[in-house]
């Protein structure tokens, strides 16, 4: 950028020939033009401190200002004024976009001086001065209230409003392709400036709870789970009473969330297939995740769909300076137009909490890779309030609920679980006998496998 406006600057100097001085409308120094004239009065006081200082005294800045450079048009020829440090006449050309004076080229004036038709053409390079200034300046702008009020906003008018505000600070990248970026905890005062991470359009920090009433889905892969091969002998049925009704009634809703996300989701956008649910050994569900607290947004252009780089090195840079390990990030699918944010948000939530309950998903998770949490991140909070596995889920039984997760992230088989979790068969016959008196399920169910399973994974959200 800075290059461009030296070329323009050095065209300038070109056409009238006279050195040029470019200032932004604070007066502050952008570029200048080389002087090599004999005439030792161009390099004058102002034009010297200009460079020098990278800026004018207050006494020049209200001696031009006094002219009208700020609501001028068109050139505006500016007389000496010794007592304010100005001893040379000036002409200003005011740099404008759109109607708005973005700042000044300064040529010195002298006789004959430039013709009508050389500044004519002067202004049109004035003109393309503008228009990167205004690209600068929309590109450094702090859109931190556009874009909470985006992802803050209820659905309906006051939604679509803020889209459009959001839209509008943006300019043409608005209709680009774009991912948002969750990262949590931020437990800094401030966002950090866009400007300093490549590719951010926007951040802004959120108040959230545990996360989103509904949300979107790439990929329909459950963590659907059958009734494996099970060898176990003289195993009880168990003593509690099988809470039927209570069962199905959440593996409805489940079903119910899932599908409400599928529909709402556009169409899959990822091949990677997910990694199995049992893909390592699970710790005992952490009942303490915080589930509220204020997230880091981030809003990230993008140059085409499968190029994640700037969302993820934004991700891990910020992570990173948050407060690393404790902290996780997620990522959004990509989505061209600003409409569905809402909607990108509620992914990035999800894909962050996800790499906070599953390791092996972190510390900065994609939605497309995060399989069944993309559906168990759907449902309401707090699982433990089912009565099937409130009592499981209470911390004096976090082995029995590790050694069921554990036991349904391989399937049923005993064999298997047993030599992950390093015990005998027998001593898992009878933990797992102990699930099924505290919870009232049947685990030769695959209803009952289903809703243990999913409340165990979601205890972790």
């Amino acid at each position: 950028m800075k290059g461009d406006y030296q070329d323009l600057v050095d065209e300038l100097s070109a056409l009238l020939s006279v050195p040029a001085t470019l200032e932004n409308r604070d007066f502050g120094l952008i570029a200048f033009g080389a002087h090599d004239s004999d005439d030792a009065s161009a390099m004058d006081p102002v034009r010297t401190r200009s460079i020098l200082t990278r800026k004018s005294t207050p006494a020049v800045r209200a001696w031009f200002e006094g002219f009208g450079i700020a609501r001028a048009t068109g050139p505006v020829r500016i007389p000496a004024a010794p007592e304010a440090g100005v001893f040379r006449d000036r002409i200003c050309l005011p740099v404008r976009h759109r109607g708005i004076v973005l700042g000044y080229v300064w040529l010195l004036d002298a006789e004959p001086g430039p013709t009508q038709a050389q500044l004519a053409a002067a202004m049109e390079v004035t003109a393309r001065i503008g228009t990167l200034l205004a690209d600068e300046e929309r590109a450094g702008a702090d859109l931190s209230r556009e874009f909470r009020a985006v992802l803050t906003a209820e659905r309906g008018w006051q939604y679509d409003m803020a889209v459009a505000a959001l839209r509008s600070a943006l300019g043409a990248d608005a209709e680009g392709l774009h991912t948002v970026v969750c990262v949590t905890p931020w437990q800094q005062d401030d966002a950090p400036s866009a400007r300093s991470l490549p590719g951010v359009a926007a951040l802004c920090t959120v108040e959230w709870g545990a996360g989103p009433a509904a949300g979107g889905a790439e990929d329909r892969t459950g963590a659907a789970v059958g009734p494996g091969a099970d060898d176990r002998p003289g195993r009880g049925s168990g003593s509690g009473t099988h809470d039927r009704a209570g069962a199905t009634a959440l593996a409805g809703a489940t079903a119910l969330a899932g599908a409400t996300a599928l529909a709402g989701a556009p169409a899959a956008r990822s091949a990677r297939r997910p990694e199995p649910v049992g893909a390592d050994v699970p710790a005992a569900p952490r009942r303490d995740a915080a589930r509220g607290g204020t997230a880091l947004a981030i809003l990230v252009r993008l140059r085409s769909a499968d190029a994640f780089s700037p969302a993820l090195t934004a991700a891990d840079r910020l992570r990173t300076s948050a407060g690393g390990e404790a902290v996780t990030a997620g990522v959004a699918a990509p989505r061209r137009g600003l409409a569905d944010l809402n909607t990108a948000w509620l992914e990035a939530t999800s894909a962050a909490r996800a790499a906070r309950a599953q390791t092996r998903l972190g510390p900065v998770a994609q939605w497309s890779d995060i399989g069944p949490y993309r559906m168990l991140a759907a449902l309401p909070a707090n699982p433990a309030h089912d009565p099937a596995v409130r009592e499981l889920l209470a911390p004096s039984h976090a082995e029995l609920a590790r050694t069921a997760e554990v036991f349904l992230d391989h399937a049923g088989q005993a064999g298997r679980t047993a030599a992950a979790l390093g015990i005998h068969r027998q001593t898992l016959y009878y933990r797992l006998s102990r699930v099924e008196q505290l919870t009232g399920l049947d685990l030769d169910v695959g209803e009952d496998r289903l809703l243990l399973h999913m409340a165990l994974k979601a205890s972790r959200l």
